[in-house]
């Protein structure tokens, strides 16, 4: 399965994103800490790029990533030009206070009445920019959902007589390259339900915890993991969890259902703290796809 979603309105909205960023000082983008490169649009920084704006990139959901994973990410982005990273939880709002002296850091010129700080929040679908822009404000003023897509347009208020802050929709890129990136997103929930097979994107899932976080797995579901693959877990956490498909003689395992499960404890965090991907898989991913893509043609 290769997974892309790009709804119609996204299209607007990048052009709409673009015009704003010209009046912008400071891009704030938001990513999944569990999946920050997957989870970075590429539109995002051709655009900044190419007006030379600086980037505060927050690594949200901090508190369900593994945090040794999040500082190497930090680490990683912190030694690139321009760009300013840190790793919070926009559900808690001391954590997104910190988010306008932050973005002041990166933008000293502009800090009075007469030049006022204008920032952007930028990101893909469901990574809790509303929530962040909620926090900042104190009141409920985005749009919030366990869903991807919910913001439809651009919302700019003022924090004040010295700054003010735009929330933008999630944005997509028009073309997913690299499979496994649909897969995180899927998982991470970050891509409507209607573009993807949920037991899929659990068998995925599954693989990926198989490498990295074992323990958990048998710890959540009561299993025994060693020698299983991603479809062996699907099917255990079905029996554990009686996934039975209605109707079906002989027991047939509703992986499906079972899949659901799986997602959802990881979306919740209720596997533990994961991360999906490291700087250095990430590398290793690029450098595969790279030989991959340079390899002859066979017959």
């Amino acid at each position: 399965m290769t997974i892309q979603w790009f709804p119609g309105h996204m299209t607007s909205a990048r052009k709409k994103a673009a015009e704003t960023m010209a009046l912008t000082d400071v891009v704030i983008e938001v990513c999944d800490a569990r999946l920050p490169e997957a989870s970075s649009n590429p539109m995002i920084r051709e655009l900044r790029l190419h007006r030379q704006r600086p980037c505060l990139k927050l690594l949200n959901k901090a508190d369900l990533a593994d945090p040794a994973v999040t500082q190497a990410w930090l680490d990683h982005y912190n030694a690139q030009p321009g760009v300013k990273a840190v790793a919070i939880s926009s559900k808690k709002p001391g954590e997104a206070a910190r988010v306008p002296n932050l973005c002041k850091g990166l933008a000293p010129h502009r800090n009075d009445g007469i030049k006022p700080l204008r920032m952007l929040i930028m990101g893909i679908p469901n990574v809790g920019k509303s929530t962040l822009m909620n926090a900042l404000l104190k009141r409920r003023v985005a749009a919030v959902g366990d869903e991807p897509a919910v913001t439809k347009s651009q919302m700019c208020i003022d924090l004040g007589p010295t700054m003010s802050i735009t929330d933008t929709p999630g944005l997509m890129w028009p073309k997913i390259i690299h499979d496994s990136d649909g897969y995180m997103l899927a998982a991470s929930h970050a891509i409507g339900r209607n573009a993807v097979i949920d037991s899929e994107v659990a068998i995925f899932l599954a693989g990926l915890l198989l490498q990295r976080y074992p323990a958990m797995l048998a710890e959540r579901y009561g299993i025994a993991v060693e020698g299983m693959d991603g479809v062996g877990v699907v099917e255990a956490v079905a029996k554990k969890r009686g996934c039975i498909v209605k109707g079906r003689r002989g027991g047939e395992l509703d992986l499906e259902k079972a899949g659901m499960i799986l997602l959802t404890d990881y979306r919740a965090g209720k596997l533990g703290r994961v991360s999906l991907e490291t700087p250095e898989s990430r590398a290793a991913m690029l450098a595969a796809a790279d030989v991959a893509t340079k390899a002859p043609a066979t017959e």
